[in-house]
């Protein structure tokens, strides 16, 4: 099995296939590297892409301890993929927790990024319900570690922002919560803490992400409720980037709506790497073309 090593000693999982231009996709919460199957198929056709299991998803290493999960330790992550695989610059394609990470990548390593695809993302950033998301995602790990993956999946799934892929894709629902199910109990309340409960809103980030060139495409669906607005506001901050409403969709759009998800980042990264993306000039709130770099 294939693992890359962090700088502070843990093995993580990937599988990769296809040729061309990098694609790294970071995956969410309630997900692991196998939840990007449809992407995986779809752009390993023209793209090098890889999908990584984050710390705590087996058959990736569980550290102990939620300290060593805050969100730069799994930013740093990120990065310890691109450099032991030998990838200069990739297109990072993330969502949620993976859209978080993708984001901080960004801000942090900008000479490493092509383009972002930051889908879901932003989940307990409102600034009236950061204290809350942080206890509830607290009180998370509190249940897993208590009561196992297997009875977390069964009521987490359910929640709103989820529902509408069940009701859609009762099929393909199952699989994620037989996925969530089969999570490593203690990775999942490790992260749940050290990620979920404490990493700060992206608006503490304002104007570090004004500053961003990056390219970049925010998909979200209209019934995930506490990402619409984060959407709206990275959709305003990021100079370079389009936004992209899903209709009557939830948290996981790359698998409630896979064809569609492909479709409009499949167009996107096409246009990144035609010079065709365009980013506005905070100047004169005008546009101008983005130009991509010829390496």
């Amino acid at each position: 099995m294939p693992f890359v090593t962090t700088p502070d000693n843990v093995k993580l999982y990937y599988e990769e296939t296809g040729q061309g231009t990098p694609i790294v996709f970071v995956h969410e919460f309630a997900s692991d590297h196998s939840g990007w199957e449809p992407q995986m198929r779809e752009f390993g056709k023209r793209h090098r892409c890889i999908a990584y299991s984050a710390r705590g998803y087996t058959p990736s290493d569980v550290p102990e301890g939620a300290e060593k999960f805050s969100y730069e330790h799994v930013m740093r992550d990120c990065v310890a993929v691109l450099d032991q695989l030998g990838i200069d610059k990739a297109h990072l394609i993330g969502l949620s927790m993976g859209g978080y990470t993708s984001l901080q990548v960004a801000l942090n390593h900008p000479s490493r990024v092509r383009s972002l695809v930051l889908a879901g993302t932003g989940s307990g950033s409102e600034r009236w319900y950061t204290k809350d998301f942080h206890a509830f995602s607290r009180a998370l790990g509190d249940e897993f570690e208590a009561k196992g993956s297997a009875a977390v999946a069964a009521s987490y799934g359910k929640s709103a922002a989820r529902v509408t892929f069940d009701v859609k894709d009762p099929r393909g629902y199952a699989e994620f919560v037989v996925r969530l199910a089969a999570h490593d109990a203690k990775g999942s309340a490790n992260t749940s803490r050290g990620f979920q409960g404490a990493r700060p809103s992206l608006y503490d980030f304002e104007n570090a992400i004004r500053k961003l060139t990056t390219p970049a495409l925010i998909v979200v669906g209209d019934e995930d409720d506490r990402c619409v607005e984060p959407s709206l506001f990275l959709k305003d901050a990021l100079q370079a980037s389009g936004l992209v409403v899903m209709p009557k969709t939830g948290h996981v759009v790359n698998l409630e709506e896979p064809d569609l998800f492909n479709a409009v980042v499949g167009d996107f990264l096409a246009r990144v790497e035609a010079g065709r993306w365009t980013a506005r000039d905070p100047r004169t709130r005008g546009t101008r073309p983005f130009k991509p770099a010829l390496d």
